[in-house]
């Protein structure tokens, strides 16, 4: 089957093709509406009908004329008289939408309009507040002259495909337009209206252009951002250096040159990234700042405020679209996961291709929401949450910015926020204790009903479905984010969020098979030496499959059914417009093997037809390969849950942080016995969080028990130094 993917990919998909084809730029111009077609028109004496701008509109009962209308000065075709407005409409026949890779409206007026294509408004000027039909004897808001009669051009209204895309249908089309005099008594009018489509292959089904049309001068459908580090500098892997950074995002088209009205203002920016280092084209972080260097928190490209950001630059991911993709699958599990939006990055003039900006993980209410864990929380219940860690490379190679498994040595988990510089010692003894009292309990013959004291069961089955999907080569092993809560909320770890996905769906040639079959949890020998120990058996937990049943079959009768993450690609392209055309002109990868490339298409569409082909396969396995059964899902709800037992420090001085929850603290009791199980120490425990004074015992290893009205639920070793 992989093969066969492989095979047709070469073929574009038709959904594919449709999209893809207005990416390769515009062969010609044509007018599809003149304003001297016939147009049905209705004087403004009184309102007309509110749904008169709709296809469906019965207009037979105005009057039709050959455009444009106004009074008898000269420059007008069908006279009217004298008139605070005019309404007007025409048909139009679009024969083949796939093709239109750029749609104008081109207006000249005298003195305000409001356009409406398909009963959408698409075009204003002069008059009136935006989505608000203006009523029949509103007036313009100034005076304003027509251009054409004096040999000037009207005004261009351009539309790229992430507006029209949904407006214009095949067949028949309505453009109506309501004109508008300044004064009741003015002594002209004028509405003149074309539309002119931008065509991407050779085919001619309108007619030629007025004779006066300058095709514009297109930029891109993307925002664009724009980076000029100071003195020229070269943005290294730390430290970040100082720049400037503009955004043009007109929602529309966006040209060099263009107001910065997404951000214009001071960034210090760096290199990152690990293996996509070696690459040509880089990844960044940076932070947007103030002009003193401190933090500017801003909403960049409409994601909520902060200050750090990252740009992914897709290189190996000849798609550009698999992190968007991955992303968009975490975010419709209602998980948080980094919000995206498409760009195309400049640094210091030099054209960078397609970029990917995009949140970096961190805690905040808008990300990672947990607990803002301070400096000086360094015990009791503030000491729990909230914590971001990862499985991940160790940097340093010294275990100073985390620690190793002492379960699986080969994993290694680092502190990500806050990070090693704001961690106090405490905490890290924490949190690592924490983490460890987990990979024990997985580990014990007591795993079945104790792995729920630890760990969000519901955050592991939407994290392992998303990952699974993308089968990425890193899955579980690197860049595998997770974060535990404050006792307060719950004080477990909870997965995700998601992250790096370019090396997935196929785009990979080592260690592990690419095809769309298979589990990537479950592979033998080079796939999974790196996996946690805990990743298999904690998924094969009846339970958990039988959860990841139910999670799936909802998921795929709603957001990630086939033809949502289609349509989802397929809007995406629409974004970018011709921005690929651009991004591999700059780079020359199509037809290139690209590390670790396992499909090389030679062409956009190729590649993308992989992806789609790629993606459609894995979804029809994992239905047919789902783990669990929905209908054995359990329902019972146990009389009494406790919480694991945390103790830190731990070794500990003169004392140590008891950390459990029952659902009655009456009759618990924390019990101490030595090696050779004399009782040393018991004590009464009356909340979640519990100081025990240790500072009589001597030093060695000791067991600690919680007891609930005599009855043991639940241990740990205990370290007095």
């Amino acid at each position: 089957m992989y093969n066969f993917i492989k095979k047709i990919a070469a073929l574009s998909l038709s959904t594919t093709y449709c999209i893809l084809a207005t990416a390769q730029g515009i062969d010609h111009w044509e007018t599809a509406v003149y304003n001297t077609d016939q147009w049905s028109y209705y004087v403004g004496t009184s309102e007309p009908m509110t749904n008169w701008m709709q296809p469906n509109f019965d207009a037979t009962s105005w009057t039709t004329g050959q455009g444009g209308f106004g009074y008898d000065d000269g420059d007008d075709n069908t006279i009217i008289p004298a008139t605070t407005s005019v309404y007007i409409r025409t048909d139009f026949n679009l024969a083949d939408t796939s093709v239109i890779k750029h749609l104008i409206l081109q207006a000249d007026y005298d003195d305000a309009f409001v356009a409406y294509l398909n009963g959408t408004e698409i075009a204003r000027n002069n008059i009136g507040t935006v989505g608000s039909p203006p009523p029949y004897n509103a007036l313009a808001s100034t005076y304003k002259e027509a251009n054409l009669y004096t040999g000037d051009q009207p005004e261009y209204y351009n539309f790229n495909p992430t507006v029209f895309r949904d407006l214009i249908k095949q067949g028949n089309n309505v453009l109506a337009i309501q004109v508008h005099n300044h004064t009741a008594t003015s002594s002209d009018l004028s509405s003149n209206f074309f539309i002119t489509l931008g065509i991407s292959d050779n085919s001619s089904n309108y007619r030629a252009t007025p004779p006066w049309f300058i095709p514009p001068k297109l930029g891109s459908t993307l925002p664009l951002v724009v980076i000029t580090t100071n003195g020229g500098a070269t943005i290294q892997d730390e430290p970040k250096v100082t720049a400037h950074m503009g955004i043009i995002d007109n929602n529309g088209m966006n040209n060099l040159g263009d107001t910065y009205n997404g951000y214009d203002g001071f960034i210090g920016i760096e290199i990152r990234g690990a293996s996509s280092q070696s690459f040509p084209k880089k990844n960044y972080g940076f932070e947007t700042r103030l002009e003193d260097g401190t933090n500017n928190n801003f909403s960049i490209l409409g994601m909520p405020e902060e200050n750090d950001w990252v740009l992914h630059g897709p290189y190996a991911d000849k798609s550009l679209l698999r992190n968007v993709l991955a992303y968009h699958m975490g975010t419709t599990t209602g998980r948080y996961t980094p919000r995206t939006q498409l760009c195309e990055l400049y640094v210091n003039d030099d054209y960078r291709g397609v970029y990917m900006m995009t949140e970096r993980i961190k805690r905040d209410k808008n990300r990672v929401d947990i607990s803002n864990l301070k400096e000086e929380d360094i015990e009791g219940e503030e000491l729990t949450g909230g914590y971001i860690f990862q499985i991940d490379r160790d940097d340093n190679s010294t275990n100073e910015d985390g620690w190793r498994s002492s379960s699986s040595p080969s994993k290694f988990y680092a502190y990500h926020d806050p990070d090693l510089d704001e961690l106090q010692p405490v905490q890290k003894q924490y949190l690592r204790q924490y983490v460890t009292d987990f990979e024990n309990v997985i580990g014990s013959n007591t795993y079945l009903y104790r792995y729920k004291d630890f760990v969000d069961e519901d955050s592991w089955v939407d994290y392992f479905l998303v990952t699974e999907i993308g089968k990425h080569i890193d899955a579980f092993k690197l860049s595998f984010y997770m974060h535990k809560k404050k006792s307060t909320y719950g004080g477990k770890i909870n997965f995700g969020p998601l992250w790096d996905f370019n090396l997935g769906f196929g785009n990979f040639d080592f260690a592990c098979p690419p095809d769309p079959e298979g589990w990537t949890y479950e592979f033998q020998g080079t796939c999974d030496n790196s996996h946690p120990f805990w990743v298999k058996k904690m998924t094969n937990i009846p339970n958990v499959s039988h959860k990841m049943n139910c999670r799936w079959n909802d998921l795929r009768n709603g957001p990630l059914h086939t033809d949502s993450l289609m349509q989802f690609l397929d809007d995406k392209l629409a974004e970018m417009g011709d921005a690929p055309e651009r991004n591999f002109n700059r780079w020359p990868t199509l037809g290139q093997y690209v590390w670790p490339n396992d499909f090389v298409g030679d062409t956009y569409e190729e590649e993308i037809g992989f992806l789609k082909s790629w993606l459609t396969t894995r979804l029809e396995w994992m239905d047919d390969n789902m783990l669990g059964d929905c209908n054995l899902v359990s329902v019972e709800t146990p009389t009494k849950v406790y919480n694991p037992v945390g103790i830190y420090p731990n070794p500990v001085n003169d004392y140590f942080y008891l950390d459990t929850e029952v659902d009655n603290y009456q009759g618990v009791t924390v019990q101490v016995h030595n090696m050779m199980g004399k009782l040393v120490l018991t004590q009464n425990v009356n909340h979640s969080v519990e100081k025990i004074q240790v500072n009589n015992l001597t030093s060695g290893i000791y067991f600690c028990n919680i007891v609930d009205n005599g009855t043991v639920i639940a241990s740990s070793k205990l370290i007095k130094q």
